[in-house]
């Protein structure tokens, strides 16, 4: 009798997750071992009916390529720390019209719709490029620059009607913008 998945994803765990950690632990800090192991163990689950019979090469390799997404992420992050420790403060020059750029901002951002906000958080939050945005979406690198152009063109659209667009443009757009 065949196993069921979740018979042969207990049977995996308790069979190689001890090995994984030590080897996880090795090329790892111990803060973040126990992580990537549950890591590689939910790409172990998604991925059950791709495991091979010989299972603990796969999840080996698995396990590295966890231990390898770490990584990166890690690299990113501290990269932006140093980037954000470098830049010059910026200067107050007005706290009312600060505050009041933001909450136009805030307001302006919570009018897009989830898809305009995810592909210019992928690019601005997450400093993905396009390609890798577009690998995430699941799309072309082309039909991803475009959804980008025009969530950008549209939240500058939504600025501009709020009066925190280019100088002087932006009562004349709102006046356009209630006439369509």
């Amino acid at each position: 009798m065949k196993a069921t998945p979740e018979e042969r994803f207990e049977s995996l765990y308790w069979t190689h997750h001890q090995e994984l950690l030590a080897f996880i632990r090795r090329r790892t800090s111990p803060n973040v071992a126990e992580d990537i192991l549950a890591e590689t163990f939910v790409v172990t689950w998604r991925r059950i009916e791709e495991v091979p019979m010989e299972a603990r090469p796969w999840l080996f390799g698995v396990a590295r390529n966890s231990i390898r997404n770490y990584v990166r992420a890690d690299s990113r992050q501290q990269a932006l720390r140093i980037r954000l420790e470098q830049e010059p403060p910026e200067a107050q020059h007005d706290l009312s019209v600060s505050i009041a750029s933001r909450a136009d901002l805030v307001r302006a951002w919570n009018l897009l719709t989830d898809s305009e906000q995810e592909v210019i958080a992928l690019t601005a939050w997450d400093d993905l490029s396009n390609n890798e945005a577009a690998t995430v979406l699941g799309c072309t690198k082309s039909a991803f620059a475009v959804r980008l152009f025009r969530a950008r063109r549209r939240l500058l659209h939504l600025l501009e009607r709020t009066g925190t667009g280019s100088s002087g443009s932006g009562p004349r757009r709102q006046a356009q913008g209630s006439q369509s």
